[in-house]
């Protein structure tokens, strides 16, 4: 992907997402079922596709409306990521803020979120989430995943959910993950994931880059990349299908020491 084509890609996806945000926040879909972002947990139903329930009844009831509306992804990353009192969470492309929010209560007040999004409209959506639910230890950064502004070694675990498939750098991604975690910290992704036998061109015949399918790595490239950047006990498990051959899936990792 030349340059030009990646910035391309990545306006289109901040374009998408900002739309998202406003629509969300006005008291509709984050993104209608047409394949122009990834799916949403409170309107696409239980098609067993994005639209799988995420989120229980109870932690939903517990935050904003407009956190819900606004959570475009295909898993939820705090259910599997055995966060713990005190840690230090980053979550990566935070949106509306469901899963900083989440993660802020389970670390507790000795504990820190950080949601990191580039687009101001989820941004300014998950500031105000935060406020209406009286979560004091979320912060939330501007920025993109190919440049976590954090320093090295400061996060316990990495969550991010239906995100990193979007970026058009993601050995990138996934080096700044490990250069911000500290060491055996361990990441909780939830990921659109294609399966080996997909090419490139197969992936995106089955949706768009924006939609999360035509950017998903495959499983093989997904443990590859993260062994690749400092990772041990790498694990990419299926949970649900999306597409001919691509699946929501479940992503784990430890930081080498």
């Amino acid at each position: 992907m030349t340059t030009t084509s990646a910035e391309n890609v990545r306006e289109e996806v901040r374009r998408r997402y900002a739309l998202a945000a406003v629509t969300a926040d006005a008291g509709g879909c984050g993104c209608e079922s047409d394949g122009g972002c990834c799916g949403n947990a409170a309107c696409d139903g239980d098609d067993g596709t994005f639209g799988k329930t995420l989120y229980s009844e109870q932690e939903r009831s517990e935050l904003p409306g407009a956190a819900t509306l606004a959570s475009l992804g295909c898993g939820n990353p705090t259910a599997v990521a055995e966060l713990r009192a005190g840690e230090t969470v980053l979550d990566l492309g935070s949106g509306g803020g469901i899963d900083v929010l989440l993660s802020a209560r389970r670390v507790g007040e000795r504990g820190l979120a950080y949601g990191l999004d580039m687009t101001d409209e989820m941004l300014a959506l998950a500031q105000r989430n935060a406020e209406e639910a009286g979560v004091r230890n979320a912060i939330f950064l501007k920025g993109v995943i190919e440049q976590i502004p954090l320093p090295a070694d400061s996060v316990d675990v990495v969550i991010s959910n239906c995100v990193i498939n979007l970026s058009t750098d993601k050995p990138a991604v996934l080096t700044e993950i490990a250069r911000v975690l500290k060491p055996g910290g361990r990441i909780g992704i939830s990921d659109v994931v294609a399966e080996d036998r997909l090419t490139e061109p197969e992936r995106a015949e089955r949706g768009s880059y924006v939609g999360c399918i035509a950017g998903a790595l495959s499983k093989s490239e997904y443990e590859a990349g993260l062994e690749a950047a400092g990772f041990r006990d790498v694990s990419v498990e299926y949970t649900h299908s999306v597409a001919d051959g691509m699946h929501g899936a479940i992503v784990k990792g430890v930081k080498s020491r």
